[in-house]
Order: structure tokens, then C-alpha cells, then sequence
């Protein structure tokens, strides 16, 4: 592990995906920053366009890049939208990466998920035990698809000596969340669910799953500020995990969400529903050895993502209902 100084200060820098939940906050941070940003919408370059991203690439020649652009869903959305999900991620990845490297990039920071660890790894997850492993199989293709592009930037660093490095965020919430009926994260999924229970006066709420499983839950813009962190300090071919280092059941995560919104009523589970894994807690020892620690409590960053939700911008992001596979490419 390496703790290397990097100066960002009129630097260049590109954030890819600057329209989804992490990129906006990353963007948000970065605006602290004496930096020049970089961002451009799919409608301008299509990340799974190689010619698009190159040429895009040798025009900007950004100096640093943030590959936070990402398809991105729940487990219904990473389960029904399989081919969409490895086929988009994997070309993202490796057009970014590749453009980066042909473009003499001084830096690039690679985001992943914490679902390419394998479903049983032993808890908290270590950076070590990926590819250790089977992984869980609702997610499969996208974990597969993160974990190709961990390996182009080790790959990249090894081959070409460039400075990329891979961080794994675990799960995150806040502004900028997904709030789609069938298609969103747990956070965002509960948020809407509780909301709506409250306005119709509804008794009771189900909740998918047992609720037994457990699920650390980091405020986005921490991540954005762990990542602003690493990016100056760390540089080193071994991931990083970004996380709080606790974890809850999700009964328990519910029952915040539901006093947060201000629902009274009976919330019951449906075990038919999925669980997925486990449970889900990085270890996050690496990252509080390099001096960062998460500063935002849940029940406040919960009250943060339900006032972005009941904003115009987060009533615009629940109108959606089709099982697009277009929908969850964040931009």
C-alpha cells in the first residue's frame, strides 16, 4: 500500500457519469476544488462508443478521471437486465481505460461495487478475497463486468506504469438516488415505499425479503469526499474499500427509514422476495489507515436522500415504470 502525495490543483479533471448518483456528488466535491472539471452527456459520447470516447479523449486530454459512469439497478434490475449490464459495464470500462492510457492521463481512479466479492467471502470483506470465491448470482454480470475493469487498471498500471488505481464503494444512498417502483437500491426502494404509505394512510408496508440480511450504508457524498481523498493520497495497484465499516439488519435499516419519513404503520417482510447476500460489510481498515473516516450518521443522510426525494428532481426520477434497459445507465 502506497501513500503518495498528488497534487490536483489546475488540474483537469473528467468525471464520468457526472449525471448518476455518485458522479453529481463527486462533482459536488470536486467544485471545492482549484480544478478545471470535465463532463459530457451520453447524448454528446456515448461511453460504449470506442471511436466516440477517443476522439472525445484526444480532443479533452483530461489529466485526471474519475470512471464513475456506470448501468446501474437493484437486484431485479441486475437479475432481469443481464446481457445489458456486462455488455455496458465492460465497454465503459474499457473504453475509458484504454482512452485514458492512449492519452497520457496522470491519473485514473476506478469505481467498482462491493458485489464483486463472493457471495459467502468471510465479513467484514477484505480487499484480498476477490476472485475467491463464487458470486452472487443475481448480480453476476455486473460484478463480473467491475471486476474486468479492476483488472485493466491493474493491468495497465503493471504493463504501462500508469497511475490507475480501483476503489470499492459499499452501498450508497442520497441525492441523486434512483427511486424507480421496481428498479431501485434498498435505500431509495424504502424512502419511496414509506412515502407513499404515509401520503395514502396505508396500515402496513412490506418490505421484500426476510429482512435478516445485513447491509452496511455509506451517504454518497462521503464516498465523493473519500474518493477526492484517495485520489491525492493513494496510488497503489491494490483496491481500496470505501465504507463505513458498520452494518445493520435490514429490518432494523427499515424501521430508520420508516420514523425518517415519518410513517407510524405496521411494516411486515415478504420473504418470496429475494434477499441476496447475506450479509455485506467491507473492511475498511486500508482506508482508515490512509486517514479517512465516514462522517455522516445514517438517520441524518437518510433525512438528506428524503429531502432530495421529495425535491422536483427526485419526483421527476420516480415517474418511470418500464423495464427500460436504457434507464440505468448513469450519465
Amino acid at each position: 500500500m502506497a501513500n503518495v502525495p498528488f497534487e490536483l490543483t489546475g488540474k483537469t479533471i473528467y468525471v464520468a457519469g457526472h449525471r448518476g448518483m455518485v458522479g453529481s456528488a463527486l462533482v459536488r466535491r470536486l467544485a471545492r476544488e482549484d480544478v478545471k472539471l470535465l463532463t459530457i452527456g451520453r447524448r454528446e459520447v456515448d461511453l460504449c462508443n470506442q471511436a466516440a470516447v477517443f476522439e472525445w479523449f484526444g480532443r479533452m486530454r483530461p489529466q485526471i478521471v474519475f470512471l464513475a459512469a456506470a448501468k446501474v439497478g437493484g437486484i431485479v434490475a441486475n437479475n432481469t437486465l443481464r446481457a445489458e449490464f456486462i455488455y455496458d459495464n465492460i465497454a465503459i470500462a474499457a473504453n475509458v481505460i484504454h482512452a485514458a492510457h492512449l492519452n497520457g492521463a496522470e491519473k485514473l481512479m476506478f469505481l467498482g461495487s462491493s458485489c464483486i466479492y463472493p457471495k459467502l467471502a468471510a465479513q467484514p470483506l477484505r480487499e484480498d478475497s476477490v476472485l475467491t470465491g463464487p458470486l452472487e448470482p443475481t448480480n453476476e454480470p455486473y460484478a463480473i463486468a467491475k471486476i474486468a475493469g479492476i483488472k485493466m487498471a491493474e493491468a495497465y498500471r503493471s504493463q504501462y506504469g500508469c497511475d490507475f488505481i480501483s476503489v470499492m464503494p459499499t452501498n450508497l444512498y442520497g441525492p441523486g438516488d434512483n427511486y424507480h417502483r421496481e428498479l431501485s437500491h434498498v435505500a431509495a426502494a424504502l424512502i419511496r415505499r414509506f412515502h407513499e404509505a404515509k401520503v395514502a394512510g396505508a396500515k402496513s408496508v412490506v418490505v421484500w425479503g426476510t429482512g435478516t440480511p445485513r447491509r452496511e450504508f455509506l451517504y454518497v457524498d462521503d464516498m465523493a469526499d473519500a474518493c477526492v481523498h484517495l485520489i491525492k493520497a493513494y496510488s497503489s495497484a491494490e483496491l481500496v474499500n470505501i465504507g463505513t465499516g458498520e452494518d445493520i439488519t435490514i429490518s432494523e435499516f427499515a424501521r430508520i427509514v420508516a420514523n425518517v419519513v415519518g410513517y407510524g404503520g405496521e411494516i411486515t417482510f415478504d420473504p418470496s422476495r429475494p434477499d441476496g447476500t447475506p450479509r455485506k460489510l467491507l473492511d475498511v481498515d486500508r482506508l482508515a489507515k490512509l486517514g479517512w473516516h465516514a462522517t455522516t450518521s445514517l438517520d441524518e443522510g437518510i433525512k438528506r436522500a428524503y429531502l432530495f426525494f421529495q425535491s422536483e428532481k427526485g419526483w421527476i426520477d420516480v415517474k418511470g415504470t418500464a423495464l427500460n434497459p436504457d434507464s440505468f445507465l448513469h450519465e
